[in-house]
């Protein structure tokens, strides 16, 4: 779905992006490089491993009390509420979101819708500073895409009661085009207290945000945390940051707000840095970081006065979540099999 010119071809897009890379940039040290290396190769095999039964057999069984508990902030409601609470006294503002997706049937979906409203009235009473992310196959994409829609449409409409806001996920490359649909119905009705995300590993990411660009949309970027091949997304970390760094610096000029999201060090001090030579005002952007993931950087964010959002999500569906971000961090893995071989 491009604007303008179409699109250039992967490779094509790899050399210019090759060519506009920094000349000796300090690739780190030999273990750096050879950790560069590994760990595309250690992400995939755990993605793919999501999928075994025993694995996901063992990880469902064992996984809250080897390591899940770190990137999940409860399995109900009033646990998440509790750690919502603690993290505003922080100083940093919340998302939260009910783990589960590729839901299929309607009656478990409209469940689902039913519980983000409660959600939304519960952050109401609590006067919590958190809003809603939510993923649409959750709430039917994979049913029918009106189906959705009609979903996220109520969710949206009962948010804005509340003066609150609904973030959409984005999911898998094949449900951009429809994520994207669904995101410009809800601005078309009306509903400007919603945003969506990019991707910054998509080849398509550029073009898609030059598309939403005269709705100064709200948008969050990542760089991306499902498998997909390489004629659709970058392989190499290097260019995947490349590209996020050229997104973030063009969604500072088109977006009414920017959510960087990130744990890395380098990106966000970049990031710093353009903001304030372009004098980018505080309240137009804010890092937005994991639940239990590098919560030190978090917390050096908030005391040099910068907008920090903890991702927060709930439920007892974490299975998916939790290999997401064991494939961002292979190390992870090795951490829960020690306490396996070793338990306290």
């Amino acid at each position: 779905m491009s604007t303008g010119d179409a699109s250039p071809s992967a490779p094509a897009r790899t050399s210019a992006l090759t060519a506009n890379t920094t000349p000796g940039r300090d690739r780190g040290s030999l273990g750096d490089r050879i950790g560069r290396k590994v760990n595309p190769v250690a992400r995939k095999g755990i993605l793919l491993a999501t999928h075994n039964r025993p694995i996901s057999a063992f990880v469902r069984r064992h996984g809250l009390r080897l390591g899940a508990r770190q990137f999940v902030a409860g399995t109900n409601l009033d646990e998440v509420v509790v750690n919502l609470r603690r993290l505003n006294g922080m100083g940093m503002r919340t998302n939260t979101t009910i783990l589960g997706e590729a839901l299929r049937d309607r009656a478990a979906v409209e469940r689902v819708v039913d519980q983000y409203i409660v959600v939304l009235d519960r952050i109401a009473a609590e006067s919590l500073q958190t809003n809603l992310a939510v993923k649409l196959t959750q709430l039917g994409l994979d049913v029918d895409e009106d189906f959705a829609y009609a979903n996220v449409e109520r969710i949206v409409r009962h948010a804005a009661t509340h003066g609150n806001t609904v973030r959409i996920d984005m999911e898998e490359s094949a449900r951009v085009d429809a994520t994207l649909r669904i995101y410009e119905r809800l601005r078309d009705a009306g509903l400007d207290n919603t945003g969506t995300v990019f991707q910054s590993y998509l080849y398509r990411a550029a073009d898609d945000l030059e598309r939403l660009a005269p709705r100064r949309p709200s948008l969050r970027l990542v760089k991306g945390a499902y498998l997909e091949p390489p004629q659709i997304a970058y392989p190499r970390k290097t260019d995947i940051d490349d590209n996020y760094l050229r997104l973030a610096k063009r969604m500072f000029e088109t977006n009414s707000f920017t959510a960087i999201a990130t744990h890395d060090d380098r990106l966000i001090e970049e990031l710093i840095r353009h903001a304030e030579a372009h004098d980018i005002p505080k309240d137009r952007y804010e890092f937005q970081m994991l639940y239990g993931i590098r919560p030190q950087l978090q917390q050096d964010l908030v005391r040099r006065g910068y907008r920090v959002l903890i991702a927060t999500p709930f439920g007892p569906e974490w299975y998916f979540f939790y290999m997401r971000r064991l494939a961002e961090r292979p190390a992870n893995v090795l951490n829960l099999v020690r306490s396996v071989v070793r338990p306290s």
